[in-house]
């Protein structure tokens, strides 16, 4: 399943990258997206799918996430 992603979201990655991170920011959507590394400051492009199998966690909690699984 392909990730739902907004901009601003801060994701964990699988692999850490050269400089040590994990943690990734979304700068860009489209077919592709586009992350910020949180801890150097470099910005790689992959493909949603690429994506998708890399990511581990979003770490950014959506407020429409919340309210629709209070929903009975």
């Amino acid at each position: 399943m392909l990730p739902d992603l907004r901009l601003n979201d801060h994701l964990r990655l699988r692999k850490q990258h050269p400089c040590g991170s994990f943690d990734w920011t979304v700068v860009r959507l489209g077919a592709d997206i586009g992350l910020e590394c949180k801890g150097c400051g470099r910005r790689v492009m992959l493909t949603r799918r690429e994506l998708a199998k890399r990511m581990k966690v979003n770490l950014t909690e959506h407020e429409e996430n919340e309210q629709q699984s209070q929903k009975p």
